[in-house]
């Protein structure tokens, strides 16, 4: 036997002993493994204590404390750390006289579920050049992007077809009807598109426009039909609700109260809401205040995150705590890619 071939026999026998390490190993670590769990499930006092918190009510009808808005002009006086206040589910039962709408056990198509699929055959529904009321801060094609590829994308259910978009169809079932989005730049962009789908097919002297605001409202006359914007980036009040003059260095809000917007928002039929990007604009901080009057404004400073949780439980206990939101179709958008992705 030659020296090559008994160190080849050598580093075989090797690989068997190396496997049974490592199986013992992995086994041994297992074992670890669970008996610290069973150390930490029969002593509870080990893991780190919950951080208790204080609950308070949100503010859902107007009350004395509640006539000081906000405005771009507030400042709070102090501020200090976040006391670790949240906003109470408070599960009101519907107002009397309220009905419940009526829901299917099994959705016959859930259009939520799907992807993207590349279609240059029927899309775009409709061209930029074409609506007179596209903003310049979605008009792609109009300051120098030649790739349109992007407007070819349809949204495709897995387990179902969706119908072509038909604009005459889509206004017979809003005859009558306010739909709104709520929110920030992102779901102006969802409205601004909305309108570009539907106004062909209105004659020019049927349809208008308010002037921008912070409720903005596009009507059909021959439908009675509105489609409308209510500018809300943090859906409750804050001082950052003007639609032109927004950008502050310091941002406040009124965490438990949405009483400014949904005084707004509460008599539209359909309501599509968002609310994101704003909880993440790097370093600018948030102040929960608890307001009192416009000389004495004392408010706490909590990250992004956790307001945005706090303030959506305020919208939702708003929305629960009305019958009168039974009766409407509520849609909340979640993230979005900004307006330059």
């Amino acid at each position: 036997m030659t020296m090559m071939q008994r160190w080849k026999n050598r580093k075989r026998s090797h690989f068997p002993l190396l496997g049974f390490i490592l199986l013992v190993f992995i086994a041994c670590s297992v074992l670890f493994s669970e008996r610290t769990i069973l150390i930490i499930e029969k002593n509870p006092s080990d893991s780190p204590p919950e951080r208790t918190f204080t609950y308070i009510n949100p503010n859902l009808e107007p009350t004395s404390d509640s006539v000081q808005e906000l405005d771009r002009f507030s400042r709070c006086n102090t501020t200090g750390e976040y006391s670790g206040k949240k906003i109470r589910w408070v599960g009101l039962e519907p107002e009397s006289g309220g009905s419940r709408r009526k829901r299917e056990s099994l959705e016959r198509c859930d259009v939520f579920s799907g992807k993207w699929v590349f279609d240059d055959e029927s899309y775009p529904l409709y061209n930029e050049s074409d609506c007179p009321y596209m903003s310049d801060q979605l008009a792609c094609h109009k300051h120098g992007r030649s790739d349109l590829g992007y407007q070819h994308w349809r949204w495709q259910p897995h387990n179902c077809n969706l119908k072509r978009w038909n604009a005459i169809e889509m206004w017979e079932k809003l005859r009558g009807k306010r739909l709104m989005f709520v929110g920030d730049s992102l779901n102006r962009g969802q409205w601004i598109s909305m309108i570009c789908l539907l106004q062909s097919v209105i004659p020019a002297e049927k349809r208008s426009i308010t002037p921008n605001s912070q409720l903005t409202i596009f009507k059909a006359e021959n439908y009675n039909a509105t489609i409308e914007f209510l500018w809300a980036p943090l859906l409750v009040d804050s001082n950052s609700d003007d639609p032109v003059n927004h950008r502050l260095d310091e941002r406040i809000i009124r965490p438990d109260s949405v009483l400014k917007h949904s005084a707004k928002w509460e008599h539209a039929d359909i309501l599509v809401f968002n609310t994101y990007l704003w909880w993440r604009q790097g370093p600018v901080k948030l102040f929960l205040c608890r307001w009192s009057d416009q000389e004495n404004a004392s408010c706490e400073e909590l990250d992004g995150l956790g307001a945005m949780e706090l303030v959506m439980q305020t919208w939702a206990d708003r929305l629960a705590s009305k019958s009168k939101y039974l009766d409407k179709q509520i849609f909340f958008v979640t993230m979005s890619p900004t307006h330059l992705w």
